[in-house]
Parts: C-alpha cells; sequence; structure tokens
C-alpha cells in the first residue's frame, strides 16, 4: 500500500505519518507549501511533495503511484482530485470530516458545508470512500491559553455547553486503522471523545492539570463575537455561537468508534489537559 497524507502541517496528519511509515507502510507527506513544514514533525525518510487541494496542477505528481489517500476536506477542487485520483489508481479515500455534517441545518451551516460538499463528491464517485467525522477536538482548548497565561480567565458566551472533545492522536490512529484494514473500509465513523464535558468543566480540568485557578467571565454573544473578529470569520463565529447555545445543558454524543477502531478506550480529555498543560501556565 502506497498512501499519499494530505495536509501534514497539522497534528493529525503528521501523527498519521509516523503511524504509517512505523507499521511499515510506504508514505508520502503532503502539504500546499512543504517548504514551511517542521522537518521534527515529519520522519526524515518520508518524502514530501506539494498537493494544493484547492489547484488542480499539483494533483497529478502527488498522486502519481499512490493505492490510498487520507484527504483533508477542501471543496473548490474536490472534483479535479477525484479525476486525478482514478486516473492515478486510487482505490480508497478516507476523508477527515466533521460531526457538524450530521446536523439537519448541515447544508446551511458555515462549519459543516465544506464537509459536507466533499462528502457528497466522494459518495458519488466509484472510489471506496471510508468517513471519519470527528466532533469537537480537545486541542480546541489552546484557544483559551494566551488569556489564561496573561489573565488566569477565560471569556465564555456559554460556559455550559456541552461537547465530548476527542483527542487528535485518537483520529490519527483512527485513520491508521481504515487505512491498513480492508475489512473497516467504506463506512462513516462518528468520532468523539469519551465523555460529554460541559466547557467550564474542561476549563476545571485545565485548572487542575496546570496548578493554578482559572476565572470564568461569562460574557454576552456579540462581546464574545466582537473579541474574535480579528481571526474568526463572522459566519463561523455565527455558527459556533449557534451551536453553543444549542448545547447549554444537552450532553454531547458519546460513541465508542474509536475503541472500535483502535481497540483502545478514546483518551480522556484530562489526559490531554495534562499532557499540555505548561501552555496554561504563565
Amino acid at each position: 500500500m502506497h498512501t499519499l497524507v494530505t495536509g501534514c502541517r497539522g497534528r493529525i496528519g503528521s501523527t498519521l505519518v509516523s503511524l504509517l511509515r512505523d507499521g511499515g507502510h510506504t508514505v508520502r507527506a503532503a502539504s500546499r507549501t512543504p517548504g514551511d513544514l517542521d522537518s521534527a514533525a515529519l520522519p526524515a525518510d518520508v518524502p514530501v511533495v506539494a498537493c494544493d487541494l484547492s489547484d488542480p496542477a499539483t494533483f497529478g505528481a502527488a498522486l502519481d503511484g499512490v493505492d490510498s489517500v487520507f484527504l483533508y476536506a477542501e471543496p473548490s477542487g474536490i472534483d479535479a482530485f477525484l479525476s486525478a485520483a482514478r486516473s492515478a489508481g486510487v482505490g480508497h479515500i478516507v476523508l477527515l470530516s466533521s460531526s457538524s455534517v450530521l446536523a439537519p441545518d448541515a447544508q446551511d451551516n458555515a462549519i459543516a458545508a465544506s464537509h459536507h460538499a466533499v462528502e457528497q463528491a466522494l459518495t458519488a464517485s466509484p472510489l471506496t470512500t471510508t468517513l471519519l467525522r470527528p466532533g469537537a477536538f480537545a486541542s480546541n482548548a489552546y484557544q483559551w491559553a494566551p488569556s489564561v497565561r496573561a489573565h488566569g480567565s477565560v471569556d465564555l458566551p456559554y460556559p455550559d455547553s456541552h461537547t465530548s472533545p476527542i483527542d487528535t492522536t485518537d483520529i490519527a490512529e483512527a485513520a491508521f486503522a481504515v487505512l491498513t484494514d480492508p475489512r473497516l473500509r467504506g463506512a462513516a465513523y462518528h468520532l468523539t471523545g469519551p465523555e460529554s464535558l460541559t466547557v467550564a468543566e474542561q476549563i476545571g480540568l485545565l485548572a487542575n492539570a496546570s496548578g493554578r485557578p482559572i476565572a470564568i467571565n461569562t460574557v454576552t454573544p456579540a462581546a464574545w463575537k466582537e473579541s474574535v473578529a480579528a481571526f474568526v470569520p463572522e459566519r463561523i463565529a455565527d455558527a459556533l455561537l449557534a451551536y453553543s447555545a444549542a448545547t447549554v445543558d444537552v450532553p454531547a454524543e458519546v460513541t465508542d468508534n474509536i475503541e472500535k477502531l483502535t481497540g483502545h478506550p478514546a483518551r480522556t480529555f484530562a489526559a490531554w489537559a495534562e499532557e499540555h498543560a505548561a501552555a496554561f501556565r504563565p
């Protein structure tokens, strides 16, 4: 098996490359800007190629000789990518999608839209497709780190909203499983962490792990939206606010698909907090 892993600047892609290489599989790492890749994040003997999922001119060389692909959800070039994949003889694509596609308003949801469009293109193609649909990443907690380090507090519009945060290492291991075990191919897997937690509970676990109190300031949705305007597009901020409002006091779904795919229970958010506690200390 020769696998192309797209998005190797990200933690999931880089972890998956190492898992495949260490498992004795032939793997090629791909990035839109391979020159910017952290060389320490990838094994030195893994070839790195340019593959911009919005630029069909980069597809041919990246896919040459490839049997399977781990794909990020970029809709702008998906039809050309699938055409190039078929021409190259690719037989299996694993898509990193999102559980947001399971929402009733997926086609209109700004967060779900790109994943939904790519899923539709893949399921309409003759290629064998496996869909990984993770929910909120545990690493989303990094968004609070600057405020915690500077002020010892976090501003939140809905501290009682729920998610079931998943460790990105578990996602990479699930991708490794479906890429290397033919029995797991061709299905859709909703991936979650092992428990539903409120945002306030996650902050509490970060406080315990970092050894310092973290205060929660409840702010209005408008104030939160203004505070993130410099780096979160308005339509994404609106979608995040709508999701958070809808999940106040509503436990998030928890699945056992990580254990089914990897053979071990999903890692807890408490374990993630302990591992990354330094990011939340002054």
